[in-house]
């Protein structure tokens, strides 16, 4: 029997397994896809918030401002790349004054460190593309970017070198209790015994939430629609740049990357279907009719990408985090939804707090707080890069031609705890096929390595995991 069951292996239920492997407990996740950070946590904007924006007192609030201020720390502990590079929210018009106004005084009241609201002249100096319209701005230095695939694998994998067990193409289908109080995960892969539960599924969290709990709970799909750019509009923004929302509504983000692109987005529309990840001609449209209200010239004709992710919105627009009365034992962190990736590691230290209170669980002293990431060649110096290579050849192959990825890399990639399994598992770890081709010259040979690496052929490597199969045949066999 396990102590705790984790479900999802999103940022969220990665953090809480991050936290509760420092203690002596039996951990399980169990997620339905076929790796970590397959879902929300993997289509966002990649933003650590600031936390001028929740409303005062709220659970958004507070674990926003506390995962943000761990944020920089956990970066240097687990090895995930980390930018405080400060936001901006601009405000286009006068009359929208009193609004900005207001947001500085929530900020103030939610305990943000430095705020203040910058005149135009200010503005233009550190955003030179910054909108003719633009009259002021709250600065938040405190705002900051990170990498989400890079950030959730981290929280795993130090999860798993600490003794956590991950489950992966495990779908839990109910949850029940047993005579004597235990709870019964049935799965599509049997069934499974635990003292606790944490309700980590995102924007499938309602389901199990209301399997336990009284007071019902609804979550929608919010899409969000965006455009990634190329490597060469490196520079435009300096800082995350949002809209003060106005009389036309509240606007998109533009923003730098951790990788040195541009990202643009989202959109915000509700939506019945939970793995509705598709792009759509108006929403595109939109990003780039919105992003241009703050911003003069938005490169968006530099586009290698366009993507969507959906938010778990609940209801009541409010972090639901704590443990069910009626069925105690059973944990929510449920309706994640934006601040939800800054709040994170605030939100998994919590529940596995409120885990260890009911297990009355001890600190494990073999707990290894640090974890080391993949060595990417191409950040080393001429030195350093020599020198690894002569420890191994593999990492002068290059494959992806892009993203400068070589062949040392991406066997890392998939050699490490819960490593990649897939085209999209690697792209997640090392960028392999994220850059300007989108893939098209090495999946062929990242291919090879996966297949080569994982035992199979390379008619059985997905692109990511169940039946997304690329090679469906062999030409030979068509004549």
């Amino acid at each position: 029997m396990w102590d705790a069951v984790v479900i999802g292996a999103g940022v969220t239920g990665s953090a809480v397994a991050r936290y509760l492997s420092r203690y002596r407990a039996k951990v399980l996740v169990v997620e339905k896809s076929e790796d970590v950070c397959t879902g929300t946590s993997k289509a966002n904007s990649a933003i650590v918030h600031a936390g001028y924006d929740a409303k005062n007192g709220s659970l958004m609030a507070k674990y926003n401002l506390e995962g943000s201020l761990m944020m920089e720390d956990l970066s240097k502990e687990l090895d995930f790349p980390y930018d405080r590079c400060g936001s901006l929210v601009v405000c286009l018009s006068e009359a929208d004054r009193p609004t900005l106004e207001k947001l500085y005084e929530n900020g103030v009241k939610n305990g943000v460190k430095g705020l203040e609201i910058v005149e135009r002249d200010r503005l233009v100096e550190m955003e030179p593309n910054i909108s003719d319209d633009a009259v002021a701005a709250l600065y938040a230095p405190t705002g900051a970017i990170i990498c989400p695939f890079l950030f959730t694998i981290a929280l795993a994998e130090n999860a798993a070198e600490n003794g956590v067990e991950f489950r992966f193409d495990t779908e839990v289908k109910s949850i029940g209790r047993t005579g004597d109080g235990v709870f019964k995960l049935v799965t599509d892969k049997g069934e499974i015994l635990t003292k606790t539960v944490v309700n980590a599924a995102g924007v499938y969290a309602d389901f199990f939430h209301n399997m336990m709990c009284e007071k019902k709970i609804r979550i929608t799909p919010r899409k969000g629609e965006y455009l990634l750019l190329d490597h060469e509009a490196e520079g435009f923004v300096r800082h995350t740049i949002f809209q003060l929302p106005g009389k036309f509504g509240k606007g998109v983000l533009v923003s730098p990357t951790v990788h040195k692109n541009v990202i643009v987005g989202p959109t915000a529309n509700d939506i019945d279907d939970r793995e509705g990840t598709n792009t759509t001609a108006s929403g595109l449209a939109e990003v780039m009719e919105k992003s241009a209200r703050a911003l003069k010239n938005v490169p968006v004709r530099k586009t290698i990408t366009s993507f969507a992710g959906l938010r778990a919105h609940e209801d009541g627009h409010e972090f639901i985090v704590e443990e069910s009365k009626e069925n105690p034992g059973f944990f929510d962190a449920a309706g994640i939804e934006s601040p939800g990736l800054s709040s994170a590691p605030a939100i998994g230290k919590a529940v596995a707090e409120m885990v260890k209170a009911r297990l009355k669980l001890e600190e494990d002293p073999s707990f290894k707080a640090t974890r080391k990431g993949i060595v990417h060649a191409a950040e080393l110096s001429i030195e350093e890069r020599n020198e690894l290579i002569k420890k191994n050849p593999a990492y002068g192959q290059i494959i992806c031609r892009c993203e400068n990825v070589s062949e040392g890399e991406i066997i890392d990639a998939i050699r490490r705890p819960l490593g990649a399994k897939s085209l999209d598992g690697v792209k997640r770890r090392v960028r392999a096929g994220m850059g300007r081709c989108q893939a098209g010259f090495c999946s062929p040979r990242v291919m090879e390595i996966l297949a080569r690496e994982l035992g199979k052929d390379q008619s059985e490597v997905t692109k990511s995991g169940g039946e997304s199969r690329i090679i469906v045949g062999e030409i030979k066999d068509k004549w």
